[in-house]
């Protein structure tokens, strides 16, 4: 329970401190449409959860905030993409299921929002727990790249492939006197706050200057970035570096404030002494993805802890709606989201109190949990659009 009665009230509690600016685009995209709001509410949702409602489970090293706008694709740290979970700011020690109710509930959403066959949305979640539950008896886990990816995966890949980091740079830049500079365009980046850049020029220099090409993390600008919608209001920029050298070397980096999980905070978990929340982010990742997003780091600044690590577009991203038309790729799509879940926690097994192989492999034949699981995260679905409207109409 919560001292806050409202929904309003209670996100405005949890919001608290944010960046105004940005929290005003958060609020907008969590009226629009309940799907914004699933997104932008992770702390309601595990608030009202009742772990007693879910099936025993478990532990696993969880993203804590699965839905289907966490999955995407990224450069992994050897240049090669890939297509995985990308968002783990909340990631815990938390029971299995924690991670795959909210998953089922943001499908269930989607299909509520682009008005999706009832039985259709119903098909896509039991195929992505079967999967989910055969890759965990088989214990294998391996990873999707453009050779082993099908469907509209690979689509998704082969686009990314054809990219290259000048186009990129060229949707996120522009050219002054010979140089390029942030894009400032409201949507992506607004302009920096008086004392940022100083802020920003300091920490850079004295990181860079621990690494072993100084050269390539010269900071040539920098901007706040407005990006996702959980995280929307955080401190947040985005760093423009000197790289490889010339107009076109450049890369861009996310450096991002970690605050903590909200699973966490509502429920008090055991997990391990992390020296802070961004090392609790990056080491979750390292362990639970096949290879670690490019630049990937927690660094400290301001007495704070970051995420830093190479910006990646965020449009590569799996679309329910333009493949709604096509059930069969869409329940194809839907497995290989449920194996890439298991094998995320078959890498991390035993890892820091995560369920050994023995534990993952007999819920994986468990029998009963799935549909028990459907039931559960139905109810929640009815109670998180119950305060989309509420939150809407305030």
């Amino acid at each position: 329970m919560t001292s806050h009665s409202t929904v309003r009230e209670r996100v405005e509690a949890f919001n608290a401190g944010r960046d105004p600016a940005r929290l005003q685009l958060k609020y907008a995209a969590m009226r629009k449409d309940a799907f914004g709001f699933l997104r932008g509410s992770c702390h309601l949702f595990y608030e009202d959860l009742k772990p007693s409602s879910l099936p025993r489970a478990p532990l696993v090293w969880c993203s804590g905030d699965l839905h289907l706008g966490n999955f995407g694709t990224y450069k992994g740290d050897n240049r090669l993409t890939y297509f995985d979970m990308n968002d783990f700011d909340e990631a815990c020690l938390a029971p299995a299921t924690w991670d795959l109710v909210r998953m089922l509930c943001s499908v269930i959403v989607t299909g509520h929002c682009l008005s999706m066959n009832g039985k259709t949305v119903t098909a896509l979640m039991r195929a992505f727990l079967e999967s989910y539950a055969a890759a965990l008896r088989e214990r294998k886990a391996r990873w999707v790249e453009r050779t082993t990816a099908q469907g509209m995966i690979r689509t998704l890949l082969l686009r990314v492939k054809k990219r290259n980091r000048k186009e990129f740079l060229n949707t996120r830049t522009t050219f002054l006197k010979g140089r390029r500079h942030l894009l400032l365009d409201g949507k992506r980046a607004l302009a920096l706050e008086r004392g940022e850049r100083a802020m920003l020029q300091e920490f850079m220099a004295k990181f860079a200057a621990k690494q072993g090409k100084p050269e390539f993390f010269r900071l040539e600008d920098a901007a706040r970035r407005i990006a996702g919608t959980g995280s929307l209001g955080l401190d947040r920029f985005v760093l423009l570096v000197a790289g490889h050298g010339g107009v076109n070397g450049h890369f861009l980096l996310d450096l991002k404030y970690q605050p903590g999980s909200c699973v966490i905070l509502h429920h008090h978990l055991p997990q391990p002494a992390w020296a802070n929340e961004a090392e609790r982010v990056a080491v979750t990742q390292h362990d639970v993805q096949a290879v670690p997003p490019a630049l990937l780091c927690a660094v400290r600044m301001e007495r704070k802890s970051w995420l830093m690590h190479e910006l990646m577009p965020t449009t590569d991203r799996l679309n329910i709606d333009s493949g709604r038309d096509d059930v069969a790729g869409l329940t194809n799509a839907f497995r290989t989201l449920g194996e890439v879940v298991a094998w995320g926690n078959i890498r991390a097994e035993g890892w820091r109190g995560s369920a050994g192989a023995e534990e993952l492999i007999e819920f994986g034949n468990r029998r009963g949990w799935a549909a028990d699981l459907l039931e559960v995260a139905r109810d929640r679905v009815r109670c998180t659009l119950e305060q989309w409207r509420e939150f809407s109409e305030q």
